[in-house]
Order: structure tokens, then C-alpha cells, then sequence
């Protein structure tokens, strides 16, 4: 018996049509080619018909004569129709890219319905329409720079020996403590929707040494600035046998590396969405490093009003960064700015081993990092001391009772790190759906 699936490929030879970016090349020119994809601009006159057709990989103008028995056809498409073409690439510089497709053949998918989406439509409409929205090539660019971003994350932790752990979203606790959290009903019992998969992930170093998890956060944060999501992506490694100071330069080779590789291999697409690929080249470690004491005197002089005991807003951190050119590291912050588990800087007390680190030109902080109390005693001190409940933290005491190692981590907010990285205006164009204080639809 023979196999339908198998059958409907052949008849329809799927694996004959080209992609778009692959033909736009001068090997080309002349040959017969094959393009499925969606109609992105469309103009008509008596004579011709001018499709500009786009697929995931880029556009190309495509041509309907009136004497084609496809020219009706073609006249009557609309916006994101989507269509079979057949034709003869030739050069033409007026075109979009450069080159132009004689059209030939033209099978009509779906013609579907006027799209909702025109010119100079308001950001919350757009928004409203996400899911049809994406099909921008705005936004179609930046998919595919967080693809490769991610991928280029995950590469440079592959190649130091990391392995990739998963972490449970549903937790008894949250990470940080605190009123940020999403509460949920679990049969019956009151949890979390999680914070950070770092406790989890610092389980995993007494296996494996070197973790990360890579896996979606919530915070419950009021705020509505241009990087903050109640949602969002969040890469965090720990390691074993890690102190502050290597956590520090592991996390600027990170960038490095990935703001590099991305400028030399995507700069053409990394310069379609508006960022220079030279900047991302010119990305080098180390990065400056300067104490939480440093920075606030520094911030004043930019204009700030802050004083010792203040915690850096998305305000300070713009004034901050918005004149440099590299990322930097401001360390030592005071332990009650800080989460539970972090260790107390015995050079400094009073301070944390910890570092946060800030992205250039006004993108603000974009990594959070520490070593971690690794004691069993002053762990539960600590606990104790920020009135967090004892019983929910009993299985992360257990990993100082047995074998307990110093070690340290960091987490990376994705959708901020892809912010800076290709210059975005706001964080909400990181992602394919954000998720913020006053939107969770579509």
C-alpha cells in the first residue's frame, strides 16, 4: 500500500521550488525558477502587474504581463495572498533586491481577504494583530537574529563544557522572594509560576559541575518601561568550583563571542534591522569593571540624584551607559539590594560577591550574576533573615548539608541581550508575543 504522504509530495514536487535569497545571484540569471510564498506589495496598471513576493528568507519583484493568461489573476491578488510562481530571473536594479522575475506561471493558494494592516497603524493595534503582524519584515528580521542569537549562545556554552538542563516552571517558592511572583492554584495548593530556574540549575552542578537552563521567566513587576516583560526568556548557567571573578569574565567572553559571530556571519541581516555590524565586531573583552560605590558617584555626576543604599532603575542605568560603547560591570552592590543566596564579599562586608552587567548606550542591565553561599549555616541565616519560609527551602539547604562546593552563576534576560544587540527601541520587538503589565493577547 503506498503512502499518501509520499504521493502528495510528488504531485505537488514541493522539493523543486527555490528559496528566495538562494536566486538572488547573477548564477541565476536567465534560468527558469520556482518560488511559493505570500504576496508582501502588490501594483497593477492596464499592463503590468507587479508582485513583490516575499518567503522567509527575503523578497523579489515578480512581473505579470497583460498578454499572460495570469494576468487577471494576478491583478486580482491581495496583500498576503499566498502563491506558486514560475519564471526567468533577470538583473534589474530598480528592483527591491536587484532582481526581477518574468512570471509565467502563477497558481493562486489562498487569496484569503483584505489584510487588516496599512500604513501608520498605532502600536497598540499593531499589537492587537501580533499574530499577523510577524509577518512584517521588521519583525520577520529579528526572528531570525534571536534564532541564530540563541544559537550562538548555546554554541559558546557547548564548547566550554556546559550541559543544558530543564528546570520545572511550577515551583513551591519563588527564587528571589518577595511579591513579584504569578501565584497559581496547583490542585488544590498554592504555587508559583517561577522567577529564575537558578536553584534548580545549582542542583545540577552536583551532577554534571557545569549546567544551564535556557526556559521562560515570570516576574509579577509592575513596570512599564521599554525593557521589561512579565514574561521572558531567561539563560542561566552555574558552575561548580566558580568563583566571582571567573563568573565575571565567562559571561563578557559570552558576549563577545556571540556579538562577534553574529557580526561575521548575519551582518547583512544585522544591518537590515538597523544596527551597524562593525559595532558588534568591535565588541571586545574585558569589560570595566567599577563597585557599586563608583557607579553611584558616577551616575550622580551624569545627573542622577542617588544616594548609598539606592538601587539602580532603568532611568539611572540609561544615564549611566548611554555614552559607552562596550558593556560594563558594576560589582559589590550592598547585600539587602540583593537576593538571599548571594555570599557576603569578605573583603567588603556588608557587600555581595556579585556583579550586574550593563549594556552600552543606554540598554541598562542585561546580566545578573553572584557567587552563591555555599554554607550550610549561613545559608539558613540568611533565609531566615530576608522572613522567608524555611520548609519551602529545605531541598536547597540539602545541597549544603551533602558535598557542598563554593560555586557560581549567572542569568542572561534574552529579550534584553537581543534589544541591545540589534539596537531595538523596545523589548516587546524581541519576542513574538510579549507579555507585559497590561497585554497578554493574542
Amino acid at each position: 500500500m503506498s503512502d499518501p504522504f509520499i504521493s502528495f509530495q510528488r504531485k505537488t514536487s514541493m522539493s523543486e521550488c527555490n528559496h528566495i535569497k538562494d536566486i538572488l545571484n547573477d548564477e541565476f540569471i536567465g534560468k527558469k525558477v520556482k518560488l511559493k510564498g505570500w504576496v508582501y506589495r502588490h501594483r497593477a496598471s492596464s499592463k503590468l502587474v507587479f508582485i513583490i513576493l516575499r518567503d522567509s528568507t527575503d523578497v523579489i519583484q515578480c512581473v505579470v504581463k497583460s498578454d499572460s493568461e495570469f494576468f487577471e489573476a494576478a491583478k486580482d491578488l491581495y496583500i498576503e495572498s499566498s502563491i506558486e510562481i514560475e519564471g526567468t530571473l533577470r538583473k534589474d536594479d530598480r528592483a527591491p533586491t536587484g532582481y526581477e522575475i518574468d512570471v509565467e506561471k502563477l497558481n493562486l493558494i489562498c487569496k484569503g481577504e483584505p489584510f487588516p494592516v496599512t500604513k501608520d497603524q498605532s502600536v497598540e493595534f499593531l499589537l492587537d494583530i501580533r499574530h499577523l503582524w510577524l509577518r512584517s519584515m521588521k519583525l520577520t528580521r529579528i526572528l531570525e537574529a534571536r534564532h541564530y542569537i540563541i544559537e550562538y549562545l548555546r554554541e559558546f556554552l557547548d564548547k566550554e563544557g556546559f550541559y543544558e538542563v530543564p528546570a520545572p516552571l511550577i515551583t513551591k517558592s519563588g527564587a528571589e522572594g518577595g511579591s513579584e511572583v504569578f501565584e497559581i492554584d496547583y490542585f488544590g495548593e498554592k504555587a508559583y509560576l517561577t522567577q529564575s530556574s537558578q536553584l534548580y540549575a545549582e542542583a545540577a552542578i552536583f551532577a554534571l559541575e557545569k549546567v544551564y537552563v535556557l526556559a521562560p521567566s515570570f516576574r509579577a513587576e509592575p513596570s512599564r518601561t521599554r525593557r521589561h516583560l512579565a514574561e521572558y526568556w531567561h539563560l542561566e548557567p552555574e558552575m561548580a568550583f566558580y568563583n566571582n571573578k571567573m563568573n565575571m569574565e565567562i559571561q563578557e567572553r559570552m558576549v563577545e563571542y556571540v556579538c562577534n559571530k553574529m557580526g561575521k556571519e548575519h551582518g547583512s541581516l544585522v544591518k537590515k534591522i538597523g544596527r551597524d555590524p562593525e559595532y558588534l565586531l568591535g565588541i571586545k573583552s574585558p569589560f570595566e569593571r567599577i563597585s557599586y560605590e563608583e557607579a553611584i558617584d558616577r551616575a550622580n555626576k551624569l545627573g542622577c540624584k542617588m544616594k548609598l543604599g539606592d538601587d539602580f532603575g532603568a532611568d539611572e542605568e540609561y544615564i549611566l551607559t548611554k555614552d559607552l560603547k562596550q558593556p560594563i560591570f558594576i560589582t559589590d552592590f550592598p547585600m539587602e539590594l540583593k537576593a538571599f543566596y548571594m555570599a557576603e564579599n569578605p573583603n567588603n562586608p556588608g557587600h555581595a560577591l556579585c556583579s550586574d552587567l550593563l549594556a552600552p548606550e543606554g540598554h541598562g542591565e542585561i546580566i545578573g550574576g553572584s557567587e552563591r553561599e555555599w554554607r550550610y549555616e549561613v545559608l539558613m541565616d540568611r533565609i531566615k533573615e530576608n522572613k522567608l519560609n524555611v520548609k519551602d527551602y529545605e531541598w536547597y539547604l540539602d545541597l549544603r548539608k551533602y558535598g557542598s562546593v563554593p560555586h557560581s552563576g549567572f542569568g542572561l534576560g534574552i529579550e534584553r541581550f537581543i534589544k541591545w544587540m540589534l539596537n531595538l527601541k523596545h523589548i516587546r520587538d524581541a519576542i513574538p508575543f510579549p507579555r507585559t503589565i497590561n497585554r497578554f493577547y493574542p
